[in-house]
């Protein structure tokens, strides 16, 4: 049975290998997220939630109200397709929407891929591109 949670700063090495294990959205220099990022999504100003069966993180989600934006959204290739990653970026959405301040969030992902199709699907708006070239998504406050 799935186990949705908030994430604990002991889970950050789980988290680190399943943003590893994506086939999609690879990060070209690993460096680039680091402890101290988890650490800021976790016991900082951000919160992240995790997907767990018998005891096994499958996925997780990222979000930070300061930043108006989700983080990250990964799930375990081998548990792929199995609605982990909509209710994960639901249970993000509505803790950013639990800040009155905030009327519109966002989040990037790599253009033409199994994300890009995912947030569209979502509701999320294209808003244009980064300076790396990853689609920009708005989600309005409904």
């Amino acid at each position: 049975m799935l186990k949705y949670r908030e994430a604990e700063l002991a889970d950050i090495p789980r988290l680190q290998v399943i943003r590893a294990a994506v086939r999609e959205n690879v990060l070209s220099n690993p460096g680039l997220v680091t402890v101290p990022d988890y650490e800021e999504h976790i016991a900082g100003p951000g919160r992240s939630w995790v997907c767990e069966e018998d005891g096994v993180i499958l996925g997780f989600s990222s979000a930070h109200p300061q930043q108006k934006s989700i983080w990250a959204l990964f799930i375990d290739p081998a548990h792929e397709r199995r609605g982990i990653g909509r209710e994960l970026l639901d249970r993000a959405v509505a803790w950013l929407w639990s800040h009155p301040e905030l009327d519109a969030i966002r989040l990037t992902t790599a253009v033409g891929t199994r994300a890009d199709h995912f947030y569209r699907a979502a509701g999320w708006t294209d808003v244009g591109r980064s300076r790396s070239g990853e689609v920009i998504f708005t989600l309005l406050r409904p």
